[in-house]
């Protein structure tokens, strides 16, 4: 299947495309009017205007140190997850998204990366809760909103991921725990770019690691029986 994600309306009925996601929040922070000829897709924690209209909105490592443009390796600021407010405004977006087509996409869920975030309200929440492991407890918040999010969706909940497959990785860098994410009716998208695709080996390795921490395999006939990875080029 090829799929598209684009900000331009004209673009989702492009025939070369079999399915289309549109930004109706962006990690710029812009904003646009949901769709109903298309998968309607919210960035989720990459907000590039809230976190610059309010600093305190931005997850910090134990350092101090914000993830946000100015740092290293950071392409768009980061909200946390864990504020309430900016969570809520998520979920009537979502709802917003819902009324145009029954399909969402949850793009940017997560925590920066690994280190974050011992903001005062993160460390706070921790501590009231019932958690002893850190990670177990940022896994904790991520499910939760994940959930409170696809509650909201009728059709299908689309969950973007990271493409990091190997084990431990995606629950350490982002919160994201795919044991308990996979219910088996919704849908991951792990996003794969390059210039040209001259080079295809890494592909295959990212999608055969997918496959292998998910227990799947494509319904093709011309899928390798042994790994379910489909020939080069699909």
């Amino acid at each position: 299947m090829y799929g598209v994600v684009t900000r331009n309306a004209g673009e989702v009925d492009w025939s070369t495309f079999e399915r289309a996601f549109y930004e109706v929040k962006d990690v710029t922070g812009r904003p646009a009017e949901p769709l109903p000829n298309a998968v309607n897709m919210v960035s989720c924690f990459g907000d590039n205007r809230a976190a610059g209209d309010d600093p305190d909105l931005v997850p910090v490592n134990e350092a101090g140190e914000p993830a946000n443009r100015d740092r290293d390796y950071f392409d768009w600021a980061y909200v946390c997850p864990t504020h309430g407010a900016y969570r809520e405004g998520l979920l009537e977006i979502v709802e917003d998204c819902v009324d145009a087509n029954d399909d969402v996409r949850l793009d940017d869920v997560g925590f920066p990366r690994e280190g974050y975030c011992h903001c005062e309200r993160c460390e706070r929440l921790f501590d009231e809760s019932d958690y002893e492991d850190w990670y177990d407890w940022r896994a904790s918040v991520i499910t939760g909103f994940v959930a409170e999010a696809a509650s909201r969706v009728p059709g299908r909940t689309y969950l973007t991921l990271y493409p990091d497959p190997y084990p431990g990785h995606l629950y350490r860098r982002d919160g994201l725990d795919l044991g308990v994410l996979d219910d088996g009716d919704d849908v991951f998208v792990v996003p794969l770019y390059d210039t040209s695709y001259g080079t295809t080996y890494w592909l295959e390795t990212v999608a055969r690691g997918f496959q292998s921490a998910l227990g799947w395999k494509p319904e093709r006939d011309d899928a390798d029986g042994e790994s379910g990875v489909l020939p080069s080029g699909d």
